[in-house]
């Protein structure tokens, strides 16, 4: 199922015309958390057009995290909200090339336009303003680094490092609680090829069903688990399936655990890609947001929509213990998130098919790794 996102975006102007700024925010359609912000300080320009740059923006930044996305855009704009909608016509000339623009990111029926009072566009408004100060000072605007909650007894200093497993120990309530299961194997696994969601979707080979299956034993004999999540993939939902039934739990599906697209690189070996497409190889090890040859995913898309996957079943099963069944890069994803890991960490870490992992999630946002490739169960 394609996302349903929010996008608040907002420009501003120090003397209109004079230095200008947008900021927009993408927000997941159904908790309302924002997933992704976006600012640019674009030099001497008017309010409307630094209007119109910061929806691109917005608009931008959702088609990046799923081109099959549904949007309202939600703008105190009313000049921008009534000429998007189609209702004013656009006759100033700077605002039609970018009116024009704006209509080509996402098709026309999968966006909707709203006006909001400006104290309801606050998030965008700051971005904005945050970019203009940044023009004033000589430079870009560049995303604040989240920082890391410690716990209550820890002084605020920035050399403490988070103790989010010490702070888990304070009377936080019952932390929900995803096992992460790896899909077991499949045709591809042994040979180490890459199998995205952009390949032939395999289904499960003999031995993964076996692995699946000593899974749902393991996981029979805890009695622990309270719901299942699965990607929908073929693998992922045999495996889910497999276990399901031996837990006597229905599976729920949801898209944002799906394996990322590996473009021209599906069904090939690590090998075959350096020798084939040696530079998007590279390009991709070497930072978050490159894509392989043909796809379009990177790691940062990926990251998004399984933080907004992540979020969605922390809201769903509160307190709960959920086995959430996916593939190598969603769940090194879920395990870099909880440990605060830079996105090359991806890189350092094995998974075997069928392997557990597990983290746990505090009602103060904190996470702590309990388990990593466990494949005890398969001895």
């Amino acid at each position: 199922m394609a996302a349903r996102f929010i996008v608040e975006a907002d420009g501003g102007s120090r003397g209109n015309p004079g230095p200008a700024g947008y900021g927009a925010v993408v927000r997941d359609g159904d908790t309302g958390q924002i997933i992704a912000e976006a600012a640019e300080f674009i030099g001497h320009a008017t309010n409307n057009v630094a209007e119109y740059r910061g929806l691109i923006a917005g608009l931008k930044a959702a088609r990046e995290l799923d081109p099959d996305a549904s949007v309202d855009v939600r703008m105190d704009s009313k000049l921008v909200v009534e000429q998007m909608s189609g209702r004013w016509k656009i006759k100033h000339p700077d605002m039609q090339p970018l009116a024009a623009e704006a209509r080509t990111i996402l098709p026309r029926g999968r966006v909707t336009y709203t006006w909001i009072p400006r104290e309801r566009n606050k998030d965008a408004d700051r971005l904005a303003n945050e970019a203009m100060d940044a023009g004033k000072a000589g430079r870009q605007w560049e995303p604040r680094q989240p920082q890391p909650a410690v716990a209550a007894d820890e002084p605020p200093l920035e050399t403490v490092a988070p103790k989010a497993g010490w702070a888990a120990e304070a009377d936080l309530g019952t932390p929900t609680t995803f096992v992460l299961l790896r899909h077991g194997e499949t045709a591809l696994t042994p040979q180490k090829r890459f199998s995205g969601s952009g390949g032939s979707d395999p289904e499960l080979s003999d031995k993964g069903r076996w692995q699946a299956e000593r899974a749902a034993e393991e996981l029979a004999a805890r009695g622990s688990i309270q719901a299942v999540v699965a990607s929908p993939m073929r693998r992922t939902r045999q495996t889910a399936e497999i276990v399901a039934a031996r837990l006597g739990l229905e599976v729920r599906y949801e898209d944002g655990l799906r394996e990322v697209d590996f473009g021209a690189w599906e069904g090939l070996t690590f090998a075959e890609v350096q020798e084939r497409h040696p530079e998007d190889l590279a390009a991709w090890l070497g930072s978050a947001k490159a894509k392989p040859t043909g796809s379009t995913e990177s790691f940062t898309t990926l990251t998004h929509r399984a933080g907004v996957a992540r979020d969605k079943i922390i809201a769903r099963y509160p307190g709960r213990t959920v086995l959430v069944v996916s593939h190598v890069s969603p769940i090194k994803t879920l395990v870099r998130l909880a440990l605060g890991a830079p996105p090359d960490a991806l890189y350092r870490m094995e998974l075997s098919a069928a392997s557990f992992c597990a983290v746990q999630y505090y009602a103060d946002g904190n996470a702590s790794l309990r388990l990593l490739n466990d494949t005890s169960h398969l001895r």
